[in-house]
């Protein structure tokens, strides 16, 4: 696999290229302190990953994620632990690496690019849509990050600029959009049933007339989602 390093401190850059250089397979091309020469780069060349420096100078990496029209797999590297949340919102970030990077964790991320590599041909949308249960979503309270299985998470209610998401045993506040976590969550177990409920699926306990009950909690269905839940069920 090519790839290229964008970081503003050569000290950065050199720990990620010696890591780079004791990894079969992995071959630096190119490294840039700054992201606007590595636009004119990518223009001209195909890279199959960047390591990239989120807080820079004058252009910061989120800027250049977001000018890039079809970008390769995109691994952060960053001493702040505070932008994981936001940065799992770009598809094409499929690593996050805090300062200072271990060989291990390196060996790890590396490990998920070759997997993502040899997977069958199909977005990374698509792989989102086709999850399954065990898998975790990570929410941002007060600067911690909370893991949360998403099989135990029952219901997820809008709230202005923040949303509830209530699970088996907690309930927890998140600074976000309805939309933001929709695009997280698999469809296997979610479903929108009004504009600001989400449901697990799986987890209906009854149905009646504009009301649906999981666990404790009576959820609304608006007219135009119903036909979408009739559809969902397994109906005798």
């Amino acid at each position: 696999m090519n790839c290229i390093i964008i970081d503003d401190e050569a000290t950065a850059r050199a720990v990620v290229r010696q890591l780079c250089s004791k990894t079969a397979g992995l071959d630096v091309i190119e490294e840039f302190d700054n992201a606007i020469s590595a636009i004119k780069f990518l223009n001209q060349q195909t890279i199959d990953v960047i390591f990239l420096d989120i807080h820079m100078p004058g252009f910061s990496g989120v800027d250049f994620v977001q000018t890039l029209k079809d970008p390769p797999n995109i691994v952060l590297t960053t001493s702040d632990t505070n932008f994981a949340i936001e940065a799992y919102e770009y598809e094409c970030i499929v690593d996050y690496l805090v300062k200072p990077i271990t060989a291990e964790r390196f060996e790890k991320c590396i490990k998920k690019i070759e997997g993502i590599a040899t997977q069958p041909s199909k977005s990374k949308t698509s792989s989102k849509k086709d999850a399954v249960e065990g898998e975790d979503l990570y929410i941002n309270i007060d600067r911690r990050l909370i893991k949360l299985k998403l099989n135990e998470i029952l219901v997820i209610e809008a709230k202005g600029d923040y949303i509830d998401v209530k699970t088996v045993k907690e309930e927890y506040r998140v600074h976000t959009t309805l939309k933001k976590i929709k695009e997280k969550l698999p469809e296997k177990l979610f479903l929108q049933i009004h504009r600001s409920y989400i449901i697990n699926f799986t987890k209906i306990i009854d149905i009646e007339d504009n009301s649906v009950l999981i666990a404790k909690n009576v959820v609304p269905i608006s007219r135009s989602n119903r036909p979408e839940l009739m559809r969902r069920l397994n109906l005798l």
